[in-house]
């Protein structure tokens, strides 16, 4: 029976292993891409999705017990054909990509950007000060040992074609009448919602409010100027509500100083081709999302109906 159990053990240790190291999938090679910020955990599917793995499971499994435990790197990676999964863990953390990538992600303010490049132990140079509203947010490939500045300058590089072809398309009827202008409506769009699909409406709403002189009254305006665009991790006091910084759009009439964030490519052009709405008002409807009103009264009781979700939730 001993001898049984042993055999059993074994033959199963012998499977793990071979099912770690052995021969993967994978049929021929292929280019991955490993985003920043990605775990173990969620390339792990990816990898299963693209073939190269037989379970998502069994590498989690693998990298756990039998890898190193360090982060894997983001970039572009050329998975050999067959590569076994303890292979292709072992590239994605140590191996040199084809591709090194940082991402600035949408509504992601300068004082982050510059922390990211900081941070980057691959990148040379000091990192420039960067304009808010100057960078694109996208994913954007680089070298060890280029210099930050470079990098930098491709972002914004970035952000001036995307301005300038948005620009060539016939306009909405929003009240934006620069560059800036068109960058700090829509980095407040990119802060207001979550949701893609609302840009064109939120944008709506703020630019019937520019068009009539009626102030935004948008909180991310009052939150830049206390955190430079980091969350605030509370609610906002009444003092900040009535302070002058040049950005505080509960307390004056049309846009703030600048942009409060890098707006993506969907909220610039939700700013340029606004939906045809007479909305003026819009709070938060409990999914994600928000609903909108044409009049204060119609406003005042979509108001009271969050009032009473969130009160549900215990969040008053």
């Amino acid at each position: 029976m001993a001898l049984g159990a042993a055999v059993a053990v074994g033959v199963a240790a012998a499977t793990v292993l071979y099912g770690w190291y052995g021969p993967g999938p994978s049929t021929k090679a292929q280019t991955f891409t490993v985003e920043e910020g990605s775990s173990v955990s969620a390339v792990a599917g990816q990898l299963y999705k693209a073939g190269l793995v037989a379970s998502v499971d069994r590498f989690k499994l693998g990298a756990r017990f039998m890898g190193s435990g360090d982060p894997v790197q983001a970039g572009e990676f050329e998975i050999p054909k067959g590569a076994s999964g303890a292979a292709i863990l072992d590239l994605l953390q140590h191996g040199k990509p084809m591709q090194r990538l940082i991402t600035v992600t949408e509504g992601m303010p300068s004082i982050i950007v510059e922390e990211k490049l900081s941070a980057n132990n691959f990148l040379t140079g000091t990192t420039p000060s960067i304009p808010e509203g100057s960078v694109l947010p996208d994913s954007y490939g680089y070298e060890r040992g280029e210099t930050r500045a470079s990098v930098v300058a491709r972002m914004q590089a970035a952000m001036t074609k995307t301005l300038d072809q948005a620009l060539k398309t016939p306009g909405g009827n929003c009240p934006v009448s620069s560059r800036q202008d068109v960058l700090t409506l829509a980095s407040i769009v990119e802060k207001e919602t979550g949701k893609a699909s609302e840009r064109p409406m939120v944008a709506g709403v703020y630019c019937n409010r520019l068009r009539i002189g009626m102030k935004l009254d948008a909180d991310p305006t009052v939150i830049y100027p206390i955190t430079k665009g980091k969350p605030l991790g509370r609610r906002i006091k009444r003092s900040e509500l009535n302070a002058i910084t040049g950005y505080n759009t509960y307390r004056e009439p049309g846009l703030p100083a600048g942009p409060i964030a890098n707006p993506g490519k969907e909220s610039i052009a939700a700013v340029l081709n606004p939906a045809k709405t007479n909305a003026l008002y819009f709070v938060a409807d409990g999914t994600g999302g928000h609903v909108f009103a044409d009049t204060l009264e119609q406003h005042q009781a979509n108001v009271k109906k969050w009032y009473e979700i969130r009160r549900q939730r215990g969040e008053m």
